[in-house]
């Protein structure tokens, strides 16, 4: 098989290389990631100037652009054959719940979709870190299961894997994206030239997180896998709107 791999924390990230040593076993790797940490990047192109790749000491390609310019440009123009799966990750984070509109690890599986190639988005939900080898588990399980069991169509997954050793781990249950309460207020400060400036605040704890939810999987010590679609149309509203409209 053939893969193409991204990130939104930057070629350099522990979390990339994990996820590349676990599919060179299956197939040819290739990654195309940020030069630099583009967390919250979501979907943005670059537009308005041209991009640039090069290509680190471990064979990885990187780009000065957002996780969606490293897909696109991979699949539309860099690589010389098409990827069967493209995977955004390890994400050092969760992504979950609302978190995926400004994902750039999420966005970086979104471009693939479009694309229409297969892509799955992996995070792992924990400030520490230190369990990148349990979510290589779950993506090597998921890979046996994609290869076996293919989707007759491209299908888009969200993948978040608690921060806990593998025989923590409770198994993967699918589930529906959960809902957090506003966010934090922004934090202000005074930059070191006495200018006022705004940290951009913390999530808001999860509102919605009952069970079905990827929180409520996650902090069941379940992988979360939740599958994911682009159509934002409020069904439910258009015939309301289209009664408003009317004179």
């Amino acid at each position: 098989m053939k893969f193409l791999i991204s990130n939104d924390d930057g070629y350099f990230a522990p979390g990339i290389a994990a996820l590349a040593s676990t599919l060179a076993r299956h197939g040819e790797v290739v990654v195309v990631a940020p030069e630099r940490d583009r967390s919250g990047a979501s979907n943005s192109l670059t537009l308005d100037r041209p991009l640039s790749v090069r290509q680190a000491g471990n064979g990885f390609f990187y780009v000065n652009g957002t996780p969606t310019d490293c897909v696109h440009l991979a699949v539309t123009g860099l690589l010389n054959f098409r990827p069967d799966i493209i995977f955004s990750g390890i994400n050092h984070g969760a992504n979950m719940g609302d978190d995926t509109i400004y994902s750039g690890t999420v966005a970086a599986a979104t471009e693939g979709y479009l694309l229409g190639i297969p892509s799955v988005a992996v995070s792992l939900c924990g400030r520490s870190g230190d369990n990148f080898a349990t979510a290589a588990h779950v993506v090597d399980e998921l890979l046996e299961r994609l290869c076996s069991r293919p989707f007759s169509r491209p299908t888009l997954l969200n993948v978040n894997i608690p921060d806990i050793p593998l025989d923590a781990l409770q198994g993967s249950l699918v589930t529906r994206l959960g809902r957090r309460h506003h966010a934090e207020p922004v934090v202000q400060s005074v930059s070191p030239r006495g200018d006022k400036v705004y940290w951009v605040g913390t999530v808001g704890s999860a509102q919605d997180a009952g069970e079905g939810t990827d929180f409520y999987a996650v902090a069941n010590h379940h992988a979360s896998i939740t599958p994911l679609m682009i159509d934002l149309t409020a069904y439910d509203q258009l015939d309301g709107i289209k009664s408003w409209l009317q004179p």
